[in-house]
């Protein structure tokens, strides 16, 4: 039993890390989509001057 619940705790402890991972990685592909879109926006601003 108790090593049942030392392979649970360490496989809880992966999934979490990874999670981590995934999240901060899918915030950096949305931080570069936002600055791509803005500087679309301002491109296009300069060309309607």
């Amino acid at each position: 039993m108790k090593h049942l619940m030392m392979v649970a705790a360490l496989s809880l402890m992966t999934l979490a890390a990874t999670a981590c991972n995934t999240f901060e990685g899918m915030g950096k592909d949305i931080s570069k989509a936002g600055d791509a879109l803005s500087d679309s926006a301002e491109k296009t601003k300069e060309k309607m001057r």
